[in-house]
Order: structure tokens, then C-alpha cells, then sequence
């Protein structure tokens, strides 16, 4: 007993004496140690304070600036802003003649080749025209930029519901056997959108070519937070209201936020960097760019979220309209090509269906086919900007166009966190530097002269 008593304490003092083991430091990654959830807090902490700091000069300095009636007296202090109103109002022209045009076409009263040329003026008139009203008139930009958005989104819209109803005729044509099939086609890729929605469209109530072709279904698919036509959109029952409420109220109060922080943040800032942008001074305009980069980007998260999750979402739930995915997780996109496939995806579909795949079928490569892409979207960037603000730097059209080599090189020689980091900073240091530029060359033009 003895024996086994000295054994047995032996064997207790080694294992109390062994208190080391190989193990690798936390930092290290080899330890597979991921939880930093205390030093998130830290970062969110000290971006917090420094923020307030920020904040607290601001007012400091100039004062409380907030002033929300002066928003409406904008508008009512300038008659001159109103014609963007008209403008909106006037494009239920140019619906109705792509309307005209394709119900002639689906009865045979128009060929092909003429019906295509009278789509291509209709929309070449529908996008050109508002923009010639307003070089003509020079209303308000804080109004005519919004009506040019929305002929954009209509010139869009109108392309996709053209397309469509083209490729319905075109697969009809092929006779009744490849209807048929087209048709079980159909139905299956119906049901699979509808997969993950528990209120999916009987099948009997499916809509085929040409019953489409009516005034309901064009200005559903007008009105649906969609620009990709097709006849049937998956739908739910009915309309949830609390979900609504809380996205009425997101965009009442993310509204007066961001325009607070423009009257209060960005105007100060931007007026105050004009003397140093003519003087060319290196080294406070780069302080007045990083001292406009915070808010830039917190208004720019803001308004992301008002639109493309409050405001896609009403317009969803009111239309009971069932595709819900508006992005993706573009803020972990790890270069700046996958950042522009996540962050609006209305955008990306359309492009994708309507020009990319397209391209790649008519022969075209897919370095040609993404350059096409970033090609209109530059333009209609520097239209929304350029037009409203009467002068054309083609800054914007400039800066979509660099995302193309930036793309290549990130997509090349960075991934994970770095990658990530580049696509973060191509944001938070490019759309300041384009306000400054915009501003300086409105100010000389406009103010100056």
C-alpha cells in the first residue's frame, strides 16, 4: 500500500508540475483562434468617439446648420425646378409608344426590322430629350438629377420589356412543338425562383405570350423594384404590414439624417475647400479630403440602406412583389469586381441579361463584354451628373472606367482581407475626391463667371 501510495504521488506532483504544452500565440495564425469580438468592440469604441469628436468641432465651429425647412423652400423659392416634375410625367409618352409597338408587332402588323427601328428611336428620345430640356431650361439640380434618374431607370426598364417580348416572339415562331417544350420550360423555371417562397403562383395562372401584352402588366413591371422583365414575377399573398411600417419609418428618419449631415458635414466642408483647390495646396486639400471622407461614407452607407433596403423593400411589399434580393454581401466583396456584382443587383441582372451574356454570344470576349458594361455605366453616370450640373468634366465617367484596371489589379494580386481593404479604400478616397472636383469646376463656372 505503501508502493502504491508513493506511486500514485509521484504521478500527482508531475502532473501538477507540467503546466506547459506546444500551443501557438493567439495572434499567430496557426493558433485557428478567430474570436476578436472584444477588439471589434474596441475599433467600433474608438471610430465612435472619434466620430463625436469630429462632430463636436463641426458645431463648434459653425454653429447648428440643420435647417430643414430650408429644403422646401428650395423648391418652392424656384418655379424654375418644376419642369422636372413635367419631364417625369411626360416619359408616360414614350411608355405608351414601346406599348403601341409591341402590340402591333405581336399581331403581325409590324415586321421585325421596323419594329426595332421605331423601339430604337422611341428610347434614343425617351433618354435624350429630358436631358436637352434641362441644358435648355437649367433647373434646380438637387431636382433635375432625380427626373434624369428616373428616364434612366425607364429607359432601362423599357429595353428589358422589349427584349423579352422579342425572344417570346422568336421562340413562337419556331412552331408548336418548341412551344410546348418552352412552355414546360417556363413553368419549371418558375417554380424554381419560387423555391424558397412558400406563396408561389399556381401554375394555371401563369401568363404566356401574348396575354402579357397588357397596360396592368406593363406598369406592374414599371412600378416592381425590378429593371429585368419577365411575364411572371414571383408574388406573395398579401402584404405584411408591420414589415412595412418599419420600412416606412427607416426612410422618414434616414432621410432626415442624411440631409441633416449634408446641411451640417459636407456643405462646410466642401465651400471651404475651394480657395485651396485653386491655390493648389497639396497638403490641406488632402487634409479637407480625408476630413470629408467620414462623412461622405457614412451618408453613402446611409442612403445604400434607405434605398436599396427601405425603399426596394416598400415598393416590394406594396406590389406583393416576391424577389427580395436587391444585394449581397458586397462589404466582404475582396476585390473591387465583386464589390460592383453585389452591391446593386437591379443593376447587375439587367447588364448581365441584357449586354454581357449577349455579347459572349454574339462572339464577343469577356474582357470586351465587362468593358461594355463599365462603358454604360459610365456614361450614365456622368449623364446623372454632368446634365443637371450644366458642365461636362467627365469626372464620373473617368472614375467608372478606372474601376476596370483597378478590378484587373486587385482581382490579379490581392485577395482575402487585403483585397477587401483596396475595395474599402477605392470607396472612402474616390467619391470625395470627385465632390471636390465637381464643386471646384461648378463654382468657377457657375459662381465666378
Amino acid at each position: 500500500m505503501n508502493e502504491i501510495a508513493s506511486v500514485f504521488a509521484l504521478w500527482f506532483i508531475y502532473v501538477l508540475s507540467r503546466c506547459h504544452q506546444h500551443a501557438d500565440s493567439l495572434f499567430s495564425t496557426s493558433s485557428g483562434f478567430t474570436n476578436y469580438r472584444g477588439m471589434l468592440n474596441l475599433c467600433g469604441i474608438l471610430l465612435a468617439l472619434s466620430m463625436g469628436r469630429v462632430a463636436l468641432e463641426n458645431i463648434i465651429k459653425y454653429g447648428i446648420l440643420i435647417d430643414p425647412i430650408q429644403w422646401l423652400q428650395v423648391f418652392l423659392s424656384h418655379p424654375y425646378s418644376w419642369p422636372s416634375v413635367c419631364i417625369v410625367i411626360s416619359l408616360n409618352i414614350f411608355i405608351f409608344c414601346s406599348f403601341y409597338i409591341e402590340c402591333l408587332l405581336s399581331k403581325g402588323s409590324l415586321s421585325e426590322s421596323s419594329g426595332s427601328y421605331l423601339h430604337i428611336i422611341n428610347l434614343s428620345v425617351e433618354v435624350t430629350l429630358p436631358a436637352a430640356l434641362v441644358l435648355h431650361i437649367h433647373p434646380n439640380p438637387c431636382f433635375s438629377s432625380p427626373a434624369l434618374g428616373i428616364c434612366v431607370i425607364v429607359f432601362l426598364k423599357l429595353i428589358s420589356y422589349v427584349q423579352v417580348n422579342r425572344w417570346c416572339r422568336l421562340h413562337l415562331a419556331r412552331g408548336k412543338a418548341r412551344s410546348k417544350r418552352l412552355r414546360r420550360t417556363s413553368l419549371s423555371s418558375d417554380r424554381l425562383e419560387n423555391k424558397n417562397c412558400s406563396e408561389a403562383i399556381p401554375a394555371q395562372k401563369l401568363t404566356q405570350y401574348p396575354n402579357n401584352l397588357n397596360l396592368e402588366d406593363l406598369f406592374y413591371f414599371l412600378f416592381a423594384p425590378t429593371l429585368c422583365y419577365q411575364l411572371n414575377f414571383p408574388r406573395s399573398v398579401r402584404i405584411r404590414k408591420r414589415f412595412l411600417l418599419k420600412r416606412l419609418i427607416e426612410m422618414v428618419f434616414l432621410s432626415g439624417l442624411m440631409l441633416a449631415l449634408i446641411q451640417q458635414w459636407i456643405i462646410p466642408i466642401v465651400q471651404n475647400s475651394t480657395i485651396l483647390l485653386q491655390r493648389a495646396d497639396l497638403g490641406r486639400i488632402l487634409e479637407r479630403l480625408l476630413k470629408l471622407a467620414v462623412p461622405n461614407l457614412f451618408i453613402w452607407v446611409a442612403f445604400f440602406y434607405w434605398f436599396f433596403h427601405s425603399c426596394l423593400n416598400t415598393s416590394a411589399e406594396l406590389l406583393q412583389f416576391g424577389d427580395r434580393v436587391f444585394y449581397r454581401d458586397w462589404w466582404n466583396a475582396e476585390n473591387v469586381s465583386t464589390f460592383w456584382q453585389n452591391w446593386n443587383i437591379p443593376v447587375h441582372k439587367w447588364a448581365s441579361r441584357h449586354v454581357y451574356k449577349p455579347m459572349l454570344g454574339a462572339g464577343f470576349s469577356n474582357m470586351q463584354a465587362s468593358v461594355s458594361v463599365f462603358l454604360i455605366s459610365a456614361f450614365f453616370h456622368e449623364y446623372l451628373v454632368s446634365i443637371p450640373l450644366q458642365m461636362f468634366r467627365l469626372w464620373a465617367f473617368s472614375a467608372m472606367l478606372m474601376q476596370v484596371p483597378l478590378a484587373m489589379f486587385s482581382a490579379k494580386y490581392f485577395s482575402g482581407q487585403v483585397g477587401n481593404i483596396i475595395m474599402w479604400l477605392s470607396l472612402i478616397i474616390g467619391q470625395p475626391v470627385a465632390i471636390l472636383m465637381y464643386y471646384h469646376d461648378y463654382y468657377v463656372q457657375h459662381v465666378l463667371t
